[in-house]
């Protein structure tokens, strides 16, 4: 198994979840990590904290993805602190779940922004630095509802399926950099957002799930940490860690 010593990476919406479990997965092989929020600063300081504690680089830096200006700021301390970016894990996402003919602009837009442009915010700033190195390892976190669709989350389900199209045109532009770019998408996980569920609900979409069970946060990461040391032939993708939930 190949380490990441020397190489950096930025995960958005590091503070919990899946995007924690990412942070801390690669840190465990080797890579300074800037952990980034945006309202859950104890949660990204607990995170530093126990990645040094276990003798990696970290940082957690707020920013606002879904801001063009924020974005830069994070670059630029990233720039400043590690000298590199080699890894970007677009993974900050909300969601606002109602029905279409309910769903107000402003909650289309906060979804659309945050799941959706905050990608190209992010990825535009950090190329640059990738391309001086010839060198990057992109994944955007898309979903199994930006594939199949969800009752409630046509907001949520536009941009994460904008972001598997982002991602294919990304690929092609970026390849003779050496620069992969891939997309995630997985099932229902155990977060935060998932565990809220009712018992009742929770029962009936593991019943949909063909291996019986939610996935775990730390499955997806070790899936991202896959690609950025051993995936070096692999770009344009959209892979499906779901339990067999949606065979695409």
């Amino acid at each position: 198994m190949e380490r990441l010593d020397g190489q950096v990476a930025i995960v958005t919406g590091a503070s919990r979840g899946i995007g924690r479990a990412v942070a801390k997965e690669l840190a465990d092989h080797g890579a300074s990590v800037v952990v980034n929020y945006f309202q859950s600063k104890d949660e990204a300081d607990a995170l530093v904290k126990e990645i040094t504690a276990d003798g990696s680089q970290a940082i957690a830096v707020r920013a606002g993805v879904g801001h063009p200006d924020d974005v830069q700021k994070l670059v630029e301390i990233t720039v400043e602190e590690y000298e590199r970016i080699d890894i970007l894990v677009n993974n900050a996402g909300v969601n606002r779940d109602r029905t279409i003919r309910r769903m107000s602009a402003d909650e289309w837009q906060e979804v659309i922004n945050t799941d959706l442009n905050s990608a190209f915010y992010c990825t535009n700033a950090v190329i640059p630095h990738m391309i001086e190195r010839s060198y990057g390892r992109i994944i955007n976190m898309s979903s199994i509802i930006g594939q199949m669709g969800n009752v409630g989350q046509s907001n949520y389900a536009a941009a994460k399926a904008g972001l598997v199209a982002f991602t294919k045109s990304a690929a092609q532009e970026l390849a003779r950099y050496n620069i992969t770019v891939n997309a995630m998408c997985p099932g229902f996980i155990e977060t935060d957002m998932v565990l809220a569920l009712s018992d009742e609900v929770k029962d009936a979409l593991i019943a949909k799930i063909p291996l019986g069970r939610f996935g775990r946060p730390e499955e997806v990461a070790t899936f991202i940490r896959y690609l950025v040391t051993e995936g070096d032939w692999i770009t344009g993708q959209q892979l499906n860690p779901n339990g067999g939930m949606y065979m695409y």
